[in-house]
């Protein structure tokens, strides 16, 4: 009984709490250092600093009155959110951190499915709230994030060609001696800004280009349904920052201290999530045809030649004659 409680319950618990834990002193950190990079100080009232900042922000929503359209659809209107929230929290469950909730001999091909499945939750919240806004942000979200996808799923075949096997812990195994950041980094560049695409973020945050489209996806919804997308949001930059450095920068694996492979991927992911911020701050957004072009016509003859090389060297080194 004990171990079933501790199996099922606190487990999901303890990296779930840190999980919302970071993403909501990450919006913090988000606002101070935009503050600081645009001469401003950013939240510097609640609390010391400004460090109760994010409590009084989820409070703030939680406790809104929830506000729909009286012509959206009841039920998937508060799924939509809920929906992608928990996605956004079951894809940390097979992360090595250092021992992963779950433990999957294919933990990419997990992390792909949950990732595609989110695209659901956006189609889903702009349908339901019957707007037309709301619509359009959803069909250019959802075209936007397929279109990546390609991209990552391409990368993360190639990595796991030059890995030898689709479990995150292997990569840790496989870069002891070096990064595979060295050997692959056009795949390692391609792979961060397909990233800050798939995320929403700036300059591809035309998802919720709020210059055109007032917020886009999320336009109808307010209190606790947005805070809910909100979070997923930025639980999904802080799992694909953790995620690109488990990848491209892989944790020394120290089986008696696993405590320092933990801060090791976490100060990692820290490193690349302030580059998201500085990305944020230096560049304009794109032109949705831009965006488009960059995946379509760049990055994805890119990564087919990078796959298709990476997958006919270990064939021509085994003496097999490449079968693509």
């Amino acid at each position: 009984m004990l171990s079933t409680l501790i199996t099922h319950i606190i487990n999901p618990l303890a990296y779930i709490i840190p999980v919302l834990l970071a993403v909501a002193f990450f919006t913090l950190v988000e606002r101070k250092v935009l503050g600081y990079m645009q001469l401003r100080k950013g939240p510097n009232v609640v609390g010391p600093y400004g460090l109760l900042q994010p409590i009084a922000d989820g409070i703030k929503l939680f406790i809104k009155e929830p506000v729909r359209p009286s012509t959206s659809s009841p039920f998937l209107f508060l799924a939509a959110p809920t929906l992608a929230l928990t996605l956004a929290l079951t894809l940390w469950a097979p992360l090595p951190m250092p021992h992963p909730v779950t433990d999957l001999n294919l933990s990419m091909l997990f992390i792909l499915a949950l990732s595609s499945l989110a695209v659901y939750s956006i189609l889903g919240s702009g349908w339901a709230s019957n707007s037309k806004y709301a619509l359009i942000g959803a069909l250019r979200a959802v075209a936007q994030t397929i279109s990546y996808e390609v991209a990552l799923g391409l990368i993360v075949l190639s990595t796991v060609m030059l890995t030898g096997g689709f479990t995150l812990t292997m990569f840790n195994i496989t870069q002891e001696s070096v990064w595979l950041l060295a050997p692959a980094w056009p795949l390692a560049a391609m792979w961060f800004v397909s990233t800050l695409a798939e995320t929403n973020r700036a300059p591809f945050d035309l998802t919720e280009g709020e210059s055109e489209l007032v917020s886009g996806f999320n336009v109808e919804y307010a209190g606790g349904p947005f805070a809910l997308f909100f979070l997923a949001e930025y639980a999904n930059i802080l799992f694909m920052n953790t995620l690109s450095a488990i990848l491209f920068m892989g944790a020394t694996n120290l089986p008696s201290l696993p405590e320092l492979t933990t801060i090791n991927i976490m100060a990692k992911a820290a490193l690349l999530s302030a580059l998201f911020l500085w990305v944020r701050a230096s560049y304009p957004r794109f032109r949705y045809d831009q965006l488009m072009h960059l995946v379509w016509k760049n990055f994805l003859p890119l990564t087919l030649a990078l796959t298709l090389w990476h997958t006919a060297i270990p064939l021509a080194t085994a003496g097999l004659p490449p079968q693509l």
